[in-house]
């Protein structure tokens, strides 16, 4: 029976949500899981530059794996796939654009792409490819998934409500009283099923004025790159929507702790990268060197002021 009455819950909001015609899960990770099922991917050709969470993943699925290097623009290099072998194909920082996308579908025919850092780059038509929310937004799961293969079986809906409290005791304290519950909350997903986006997820994500927060972001990444492009080792390209500028340094590393020390929470990304790869490496180089300062729609030029002379500061 329908309960009527009672306390007012969340309000129920309406606006049109990004990627409302994808396939909504509860995580990244699940959106590759998804496909291995759907598809029966026996074999995958991933980057030595990734996640360790999507390589225990495939692991866990008995998939075959082979490792192929990318080079300074992020692109696959050297790619030699069996017949019946898929490529993984990540989207760093938002830089593989979708003219390259579609050149090495062409070429490699069944690719899966990772727009994880790209969530404001809408898929090539055809091609699987995944978005994670969490990179983006204050919402503590989900996951879009466009791809032309459902699965069989039926899948449950996740909830929600009991990982929402390090979002909102950030929204009225400091990160650092709950940063122990965010990696908590993303140690989860390591071993959670395929699962349905929940409806407390979707009805944030129905919140959002997307197009404020897509110009937010292209502004932001612009005025970095303004103060700190003449710096950097890579040569990124403009992007819209952008998650984070790539800041390339040779004293990254040690400009990441020091910026660390002042509060300001510069992450490593990938760091399995500094334990398995040589560091000769590119990736190596990539994983250690690489600050990715924050463009996201809580900043304006105030705060990358600060960081942008701060980094100039640390760099001498």
């Amino acid at each position: 029976m329908v309960e009527i009455g009672g306390y007012i819950e969340f309000e129920h909001y309406l606006l049109p949500m990004l990627h409302e015609k994808a396939v909504a899960l509860n995580c990244g990770r699940n959106c590759l899981a998804y496909l291995i099922e759907a598809k029966k991917i026996k074999k995958i050709s991933l980057p030595y530059f990734l996640c360790d969470s999507v390589i225990k993943l495939c692991k866990s699925y008995g998939i075959e794996i082979h490792y192929y290097h990318v080079n300074e623009s992020f692109l696959p290099e050297n790619i030699l796939l069996d017949d019946d072998e898929w490529l993984y194909v990540v989207n760093y920082y938002g830089q593989v654009s979708s003219s390259q996308i579609l050149a090495l579908q062409k070429q490699f025919l069944r690719i899966i792409v990772d727009n994880a850092q790209a969530y404001f780059d809408m898929p090539v038509e055809g091609i699987d490819t995944l978005y994670t929310c969490r990179k983006f937004f204050g919402v503590p799961d989900g996951a879009f998934l466009y791809t032309d293969s459902l699965l069989e079986r039926g899948i449950e809906q996740d909830e929600s409500f009991e990982r929402m409290h390090f979002l909102l005791g950030r929204y009225e304290r400091k990160a650092s009283e709950f940063y122990d519950e965010y990696v908590n909350n993303n140690v989860l997903f390591e071993s959670e099923p395929i699962k349905k986006m929940s409806k407390l997820t979707q009805n944030l994500l129905h919140s959002f004025d997307y197009n404020r927060i897509k110009k937010i972001r292209t502004d932001n990444y612009a005025y970095v790159s303004d103060k700190l492009g003449n710096r950097n080792l890579l040569n990124p390209k403009k992007v819209e929507g952008a998650f984070a500028y790539p800041l390339m340094l040779e004293n990254g590393a040690s400009i990441k702790k020091k910026l660390i020390e002042k509060k300001i929470y510069i992450p490593t990304l990938w760091p399995n990268v500094l334990e398995t790869l040589d560091a000769s490496s590119l990736e190596y180089k990539l994983a250690e060197q690489i600050i990715p300062i924050p463009c996201d729609q809580r900043y304006g030029e105030e705060e990358l002021e600060y960081v942008c002379t701060l980094i100039k500061g640390l760099e001498k």
